[in-house]
């Protein structure tokens, strides 16, 4: 086996394995050196926009989720490491730069160019893949200043961030006189959980507790400013600190922050199930159907399905252990994904989309704007197609430097994954059935400790020695 080749993944759909499989063969196209003009692993992902090179930050950021899993042959970190080379002298790192130019990219409506805060979430997910300690050293410092350049330059008297609410791409979402939006507040509040948790990693006491007093602070605020018992759910304020009530998906990022204690996580979750708001036919609109905004076409940020929202709401379910339901929404986006790339079960058309119709199968379409939405945007796609088929669909969850996998499934099906680097050990976990039940069939170069869980049934941790081996589930 070439340990350069791709992980290889095995479900009984088989159109998932290939959708899966395209968009690692699409992915060469999009990475390219600025210099040369040519196309390389080793270079920047980018979407081409003619003639300029943009370099996006929350783009950058949220690719990084898929291209952990490229076996070495991505590398996942290039073009974090792009923003860190431009922070100035006060800590700033802006949104989006002109690789031509090598200068950020001005905007009358983002003037300061603040992106989404998410640098220590994304680091935090390539140690777990890559057990890369010294990275984190490298980059702390540049983290710590960044997060004082937007305490300083965005912190409120109320504890909370004000930020144009263009910062968080949501071009036309019906949030305009947001002046404190529920999404780069919680971000905020993830980076600081994270680079908590970054701290740890590093056995510094003091930084971890310093971003745990934050995180908190923030968490705090979150929870009695922007919660609205009624309706269950999330808002942004205006700038009297009142509650502006449009449902978007915005409202569903505290999850990924774990700010919701139980019971107002379960109201929220219930949303996402409701086909009144979140719970439609393509999970999960933009904006909630019950809004005189919503449009069936999607029309941008007034109805579309994305990818990059989806997996931050996924992950948001696994903070609060809904397994089952990620799993179940998941399935049903990716069979809308599926839809659309080969359409009336064509494999010769079709393609990969930014955002999609919330109510059936197809595209999303925006009036005002020919380029909407984006086609074979792997840097949103590829979170679905690679990050959640991996972690959502297989069920695997990997930490190298805790050397674990855990797999976690509803019911057991034929699927698994074959030859994924971890690091210097290759791995390859597949369940089939077999004559005497469900067998789950092993290889490793080296030890590591394997927990399966069947949701409802049972859960087995056991080390897995190096060679072959496989177990029989009804002997766990």
């Amino acid at each position: 086996m070439n340990k350069r080749d791709f992980p290889k993944i095995h479900f009984y759909d088989q159109d998932f394995v290939d959708i899966y499989d395209k968009t690692w063969t699409w992915l060469l196209d999009f990475c390219l050196d600025p210099k040369t003009k040519e196309n390389t692993p080793e270079g920047y992902l980018l979407y081409p926009q003619g003639e300029t090179l943009v370099i996006d930050q929350f783009e950058s950021i949220m690719s990084s989720f898929f291209l952990v899993y490229s076996n070495r042959n991505f590398t996942a970190n290039q073009n974090l490491d792009y923003f860190y080379s431009k922070q100035e002298e006060n800590g700033a790192i802006r949104w989006k730069y002109d690789l031509n130019s090598d200068s950020p990219i001005p905007s009358k409506e983002n003037p300061e160019g603040v992106s989404l805060p998410l640098f220590a979430w994304a680091e935090y997910n390539l140690f777990h893949k890559s057990a890369n300690k010294k990275r984190i050293k490298e980059v702390m410092p540049i983290l710590q200043k960044y997060t004082t350049w937007l305490e300083e330059n965005f912190k409120s008297d109320n504890g909370l961030y004000k930020a144009p609410f263009e910062a968080s791409g949501m071009f036309n979402s019906p949030r305009k006189e947001t002046v404190y939006p529920i999404d780069f507040n919680t971000a905020l509040a993830t980076h600081a959980l994270y680079m908590s948790a970054l701290g740890d990693i590093l056995n510094d006491k003091d930084l971890s507790f310093q971003y745990k007093r934050m995180y908190f602070s923030l968490k705090t605020r979150i929870n009695s400013l922007m919660w609205d018992e009624e309706t269950g759910f999330y808002y942004d304020l205006d700038e009297n600190e009142e509650k502006i009530h449009r449902k978007t998906i915005a409202g569903f990022w505290p999850l990924l922050a774990e700010i919701p204690n139980e019971d107002k996580a379960s109201a929220l979750i219930a949303h996402l199930s409701n086909p009144e708001t979140f719970g439609l036919d393509h999970p999960f609109p933009s904006l909630s159907a019950d809004d005189p905004d919503f449009c069936e076409n999607g029309e941008g940020f007034r109805g579309s399905v994305f990818p990059v929202y989806n997996f931050i709401v996924i992950k948001g379910l696994e903070k609060y252990q809904r397994y089952d339901l990620a799993r179940e929404c998941t399935l049903k986006h990716i069979y809308y994904m599926l839809d659309a790339m080969f359409p009336d079960g064509s494999h010769a058309k079709g393609d990969l989309w930014e955002a999609y119709l919330p109510t059936k199968s197809g595209f999303a379409t925006y009036s005002k704007d020919e380029t909407f939405p984006k086609k074979r945007f792997i840097q949103s796609a590829g979170l679905s197609t690679i990050a959640l088929m991996i972690e959502n669909v297989v069920g695997l969850s990997i930490s190298l430097p805790r050397k674990t996998v855990d797999w976690i499934i509803p019911n057991l099906e034929i699927m698994g994954i074959e030859n994924l680097s971890l690091k210097r050990n290759m791995i390859t976990i597949l369940s089939n059935k077999s004559n005497r039940g469900w067998e789950i069939q092993m290889e490793s170069e080296k030890l590591y400790y394997f927990t399966i869980n069947i949701l409802g049934q049972k859960k087995k941790t056991l080390p897995i020695p190096s060679g072959k081996c496989s177990m029989l589930i009804d002997k766990l």
